[in-house]
């Protein structure tokens, strides 16, 4: 299950609208093992943490990452190149550029399930028919 950057900043805000469902959620998937993150949604994250919350609150991030042990997968050049053609497939929709890149990783390594709080991963459609979507954590 690919974690969002929305949720890493909803767990690292106490007072975001999504903190205690967020808690709750974490507490009960990360140690089944399954979460997963990108390079560039880490990134996005520190940025996001660091500007609101201050470098502390960041660097917190950080260490959960690295003392839960969260495969932090980096892209490729297939995913960007993918990114880009989701980008102009959606051209209705406001999909940032992670989230484009989070899409195209997420179909190449077969994963369908997202830990995320924002509409996208609602929205966005994926598979030979664009008739595929994500499921997205905590309802």
């Amino acid at each position: 299950m690919l974690v969002d950057t929305g949720a890493w900043y909803a767990l690292a805000d106490r007072s975001d609208r999504h903190h205690g469902r967020a808690r709750r959620f974490y507490r009960e998937e990360a140690p089944k093992g399954r979460l997963i993150t990108t390079d560039l949604i880490v990134s996005e994250g520190w940025s996001l943490i660091a500007a609101h919350l201050g470098r502390t609150a960041a660097l917190t991030f950080w260490e959960t990452l690295r003392v839960a042990r969260i495969p932090i997968l980096p892209l490729e050049a297939v995913d960007l190149e993918s990114a880009w053609r989701i980008m102009q497939a959606f051209p209705d929709q406001t999909f940032s550029f992670t989230d484009c890149t989070s899409f195209a990783l997420m179909e190449r390594i077969g994963v369908d399930e997202a830990f995320a709080f924002d509409s996208q991963f609602l929205v966005y459609r994926f598979g030979s028919r664009r008739n595929q979507a994500f499921q997205r954590w905590p309802m």
